[in-house]
């Protein structure tokens, strides 16, 4: 039996668009609408957040509130270390996609000598760094930071010292090394990528299993290759990004983009993923109530959270 902890991480402040923060809050009501006792099963772990900092303005073009970033990565990833230490499995429900980059170093921390592997279900690479990123949003940074990649390669910008000297911070939170290979990350339906992520991509020989391929192939065989794709990591990690969803289902996000997964192929992707024993903890991500009336998106990702929840027990 898992002994399962659930993190909440009410973080907006890397994303584009307000409203992530209240996703958490969103799943909940969710959960109340579908009857369910989820929520009442579980002591839930408050990280801090720092949304404060979006009161303040921006200083930093090329990696936005980095300053405000640096604070919540620093958090998850006590927070997330401390859980492993005690061989807890995180289930992380977090706002922007930045934070998983915490909850990545938190697990190396805990666990330096095992190799860990990352299952990204997402539309989007997150692999941009300051130098290259064309929004500065930091949630689409995520990967690189743990990669410890700068992709000069790439560059397009030309960031400020002080923003380099926090990307520095940050990439060194649990110590001066990649806490990540990014050959080591398997991508599951990402198809909204800039010409730098490619470029990574391609160099690590980087996995991106194409919604097609979900469709041809199926979900089970998609799930057996994943893992498979990982086989010689001791640990995995799986990060759900419910704009992974079609931008049909995924109104409740704020970057949806078409030619995603069906609700129904999110639940039965990651209740099969999560059956692997080397699976150390479960995130999802960025569902932001703000941009939908109905609650839709938050009723589509509360299902997907409470199967694959379910399945993580039934299977241990």
């Amino acid at each position: 039996m898992r002994d399962i902890r659930l993190v909440e991480v009410r973080s907006e402040i890397a994303a584009g668009t307000r409203g992530a923060s209240l996703g958490i809050d969103a799943l909940k009501v969710a959960s109340l609408d579908k009857k369910s006792d989820f929520f009442t099963q579980f002591d839930p772990i408050n990280v801090p957040d720092a949304n404060n900092y979006l009161w303040k303005g921006n200083k930093f073009p090329h990696a936005k509130y980095i300053d405000g970033v640096y604070q919540v990565l620093k958090n998850v990833y006590s927070t997330i270390e401390s859980l492993r230490m005690e061989k807890k499995f995180p289930i992380v429900l977090a706002g922007d996609h930045s934070t998983a980059a915490g909850t990545i170093m938190g697990i190396k921390a805990a666990d330096p000598k095992k190799r860990l592997g990352v299952i990204w279900i997402d539309a989007h690479a997150d692999l941009h760094t300051p130098f290259t990123t064309p929004s500065g949003n930091m949630h689409g940074m995520p990967l690189a930071m743990c990669g410890r990649t700068d992709n000069i390669d790439c560059q397009v910008n030309s960031p400020d010292e002080d923003t380099l000297i926090y990307w520095e911070k940050i990439k060194n939170i649990g110590g001066e090394f990649p806490k990540i290979d990014l050959q080591d990350i398997v991508f599951i339906t990402v198809r909204d990528t800039e010409e730098p992520e490619n470029h990574l991509m391609k160099e690590y020989g980087i996995r991106n299993f194409s919604t097609k391929e979900v469709r041809e192939k199926g979900v089970k065989a998609i799930a057996t290759q994943a893992l498979e794709q990982l086989k010689d990591c001791d640990q995995v990690y799986i990060s759900f990004d419910v704009d992974s969803l079609d931008s049909s289902i995924s109104v409740g996000t704020g970057t949806p983009v078409a030619d995603g997964l069906t609700v129904e192929e999110a639940i039965q992707l990651n209740a099969e993923l999560i059956k692997d024993k080397r699976v150390c903890c479960w995130e999802i991500v960025e569902v932001n109530p703000t941009l939908d009336s109905e609650n839709l998106m938050a009723e589509n990702a509360f299902e997907v959270l409470e199967v694959t929840t379910k399945s993580l027990v039934d299977n241990f």
